[in-house]
């Protein structure tokens, strides 16, 4: 059976080293793992609980109900996020408010990256995300996520790894997602 993933990159930039590097991580997907790279960020209008009519009703705003029904589908979750201003974009905090009436990251196996030119890596924005993210009750790896300092240096110019030690954790945190999958496949 296929293991479904969805990849969030909090970065709505063309040339985003975020987006680059949800690329590469799911180019190291062994074939029954399907990574789907979720793109409409951009398109979800700003939060307001008055346009969340009936959040079960499924009476929201169309690129909302898209967004909400990536995430349903999804067996497990990857988030990859730039830092700005020493937290998470407004995009990316965006999307997740959408999320928080329908309870569906709740329980689900997540893994939380940040990536950034700098030497931190983005280590506050990290943070910031899984603030978020616990308060949305996701199950996060905790052992999986991590801020990758430096990422120039690790991904060329096509977006591909050429740093082993990259190579080697963005494996193991996908192993442990993939592992988490099927543990809460299992479960009762």
């Amino acid at each position: 059976m296929t293991v479904r993933l969805l990849a969030i990159s909090g970065s709505l930039r063309s040339t985003s080293s975020n987006t680059a590097l949800l690329r590469a991580l799911a180019a190291l997907a062994p074939p029954e793992v399907s990574i789907e790279l979720f793109e409409g960020l951009g398109d979800l209008p700003f939060f307001d609980p008055g346009l969340d009519l009936d959040p079960l009703d499924y009476r929201a705003p169309e690129p909302v109900l898209k967004l909400r029904d990536r995430i349903k589908a999804a067996e497990g979750l990857i988030f990859c996020t730039p830092e700005y201003a020493f937290g998470i974009p407004g995009v990316l905090k965006n999307a997740l408010d959408w999320v928080v009436s329908m309870g569906v990251i709740e329980g689900k196996p997540v893994v939380a990256l940040a990536a950034s030119p700098s030497n931190t890596g983005g280590d506050k924005a990290h943070q910031g995300l899984l603030w978020v993210l616990t308060a949305l009750n996701a199950q996060i790896l905790q052992e999986a996520s991590f801020p990758l300092p430096r990422i120039r240096q690790r991904l060329n110019a096509a977006g591909e790894i050429v740093d082993p030690a990259t190579d080697r954790v963005l494996r193991t945190a996908l192993e442990a997602l993939i592992d988490a999958v099927e543990a809460r496949r299992e479960s009762p």
